[in-house]
């Protein structure tokens, strides 16, 4: 018993988090030795329990696992972490990755494909669902040029702010009127947050709000 994977399960959806244990149960080498419906519980849980690794899903309430994998990883630097989600979008995949998850791993996946996804992380490896391999890689050659020497995702304070009050629903005009700058400013400002996110669209920039909890409903 004291050599199977300990594994800890971070997911709001009772049902799905039902599911995954029974799945992870089921293995000769693996114990579900905690569950949490939350960021927060995910957190203090994985600081007590200290299991192998941690299953996080990325929207859960109080803080989601953008948010919890960025704040394990700063209280343990040595717990693994592997993000389980349906999300497919490349600018959710370079957040977590850069929070500091070691795997991405897609709910829709066969069952067989979550074992070894856990498996592998557990070894010390990182892990990418193989649905989106081709994706991110594909992704990462065609920005190849755009990275010489830019730290990407170093926002500046304007920046951050100019997405934020896009990801709220206000127009260039309105977010210059607020600011007190030029239409012009506010787009050059909205392009560079783009390009150092890699992101290409006005949705991608509301997934991006999302992850920073900036759209939270207080």
């Amino acid at each position: 018993m004291s050599e199977k994977l300990r594994v800890l399960i971070a997911e709001d959806h009772q049902t799905v988090r039902v599911g995954v244990k029974l799945l992870v149960d089921a293995q000769p080498d693996m114990v579900v030795v905690g569950e949490a419906g939350d960021g927060e519980i995910a957190v203090e849980e994985a600081i007590r329990l200290k299991p192998d690794i941690v299953l996080m899903d990325i929207s859960m309430p109080n803080l989601n696992g953008l948010k919890a994998t960025t704040r394990l990883r700063r209280l343990d630097p040595n717990i693994k972490i592997l993000i389980l989600t349906r999300h497919t979008d490349d600018g959710y995949l370079q957040q977590l990755i850069a929070a500091g998850a070691n795997g991405y791993a897609l709910k829709q996946s066969a069952p067989t494909e979550l074992i070894n996804a856990i498996r592998t992380v557990a070894a010390g490896d990182a892990y990418l669902d193989p649905s989106l391999t081709r994706k991110v890689m594909g992704g990462y050659v065609n920005r190849s040029a755009s990275l010489r020497g830019e730290n990407k995702g170093d926002l500046t304070d304007r920046e951050n702010e100019v997405l934020r009050l896009i990801s709220f629903g206000y127009s260039n005009k309105e977010i210059g009127g607020q600011l007190d700058l030029s239409v012009k400013t506010i787009e050059a400002h909205k392009a560079n947050a783009m390009r150092k996110l890699g992101i290409t669209s006005r949705i991608d920039i509301v997934r991006y709000a999302i992850l920073q909890d900036w759209l939270k409903d207080d």
